[in-house]
């Protein structure tokens, strides 16, 4: 079995291993899965970013770490069960849930039903409950495999997508009269984007890119006014604004704080894709201006109290109404593009971490 790692301290750095996967015994209830394809999107590379923060790192614990340098980024995708000791789970059978960038798993089912399943391996209990279930295809109701890729890219990403904008609209927007959406290209940005158009009474939706994907931005529809990144004079500093942050790129978010000052109602921190320059600033006054007016968003968390006010029916009706809506709108712009190979992957990977993709591309590789 091979395993696709990332050097903790720099996302830039990676390796392919072999594992002797025999040696990695199957308990009794557990089953073993061959991982048949995953997406990598910007948002893995957050999980990179915050692998340490939020424990992103702790689900899937490398091979051959005895220094504990290396880790597994988690990717969305899918899976069959190629051993099983578990009476509830048969061979052949499909699943879809948080996998690593490896060839196998093996899971410890509980809390076993029809529609899915809990992993309850002991280093994996006191994580974010939402990264441990993994969804039975065999019971899932009207499951069509001809949306197992978009499911793969755009279910993680919309899911927060779904939790930004019912956080925005619980809070009546904060009164604000503009959001502003930093990486306006990335794919849970348009999916936010989308979600707010779709609304009545919504503030204006100003999307923020780089010069490069300015087209591409504006043939999407969903933004009132789309702006690079140096031509953020053209910001309205005089309207009340909420601002939310796909990218983590520390100058960009100083040039706001400093123009909108106290017309900065919140800023929601939700990506890091612009890892690099996340401390390229010595502006610490501005950083002063937004600090308690800044959160990161968490998705996992706002999840949780939605099934506890709505209970699993309501919210899965209402997730599953804006993910179908986004669903249809990402065939009018999105390129998915296979990748074959853990070999394959390797320059991929780095082109995204670095930023080298064309926002229009979903990038699937299959195993």
């Amino acid at each position: 079995m091979r395993e696709f790692q990332t050097l903790k301290s720099d996302l830039n750095t990676t390796r392919l291993i072999e594992v002797d996967f025999n040696n990695l015994k199957l308990g009794d209830g557990e089953i073993t899965v061959k991982i048949e394809k995953f997406s990598f999107t910007s948002n893995n590379v957050t999980y990179g970013v915050a692998g340490d923060l939020i424990g992103y790192w702790n689900f899937f614990p490398s091979s051959d770490n005895s220094k504990n340098e290396w880790g597994c980024i988690p990717m969305w995708g899918f899976a069959r069960i190629i051993q099983s000791k578990n009476d509830s789970l048969t061979i052949g059978e499909r699943l879809f849930g948080y996998f690593p960038p490896s060839e196998n798993l093996n899971l410890n089912p509980i809390k076993i039903s029809k529609e899915n399943f809990i992993d309850g391996k002991s280093h994996r209990s006191e994580l974010p409950p939402v990264y441990n279930n993994y969804i039975r295809l065999s019971g899932e109701k009207n499951y069509d495999s001809e949306m197992d890729n978009i499911r793969a890219l755009l279910f993680p990403l919309h899911i927060t997508a779904f939790c930004l904008c019912d956080t925005l609209q619980d809070q009546s927007y904060l009164k604000a009269s503009q959001i502003i959406i930093i990486s306006a290209s990335s794919k849970t940005a348009i999916g936010l984007a989308q979600g707010l158009s779709d609304e009545l009474n919504t503030p204006k939706i100003i999307g923020l890119t780089s010069s490069g994907n300015l087209d591409f931005v504006k043939t999407l529809g969903c933004y009132d006014e789309v702006i690079t990144y140096n031509n953020l004079d053209e910001v309205n500093s005089n309207l009340g604004s909420v601002i939310v942050d796909m990218a983590g790129n520390q100058k960009i978010l100083n040039n706001l704080y400093k123009s909108l000052n106290n017309n900065m109602f919140k800023c929601l921190t939700v990506g890091m894709t612009h890892w690099d320059s996340m401390k390229s600033t010595n502006d610490v006054s501005s950083e002063s201006i937004a600090k308690d007016r800044t959160e990161f968003f968490f998705a996992p968390s706002h999840i949780q109290k939605r099934i506890s006010d709505w209970g699993h029916e309501g919210y899965n009706n209402k997730t599953h109404s804006f993910m179908n809506s986004r669903a249809m709108q990402s065939k009018e712009w999105m390129d998915i593009k296979e990748i074959k190979g853990l070999d394959s992957f390797i320059s991929t990977y780095s082109n995204i971490v670095m930023g080298k993709i064309n926002p229009n591309e979903g990038i699937i590789v299959t195993l």
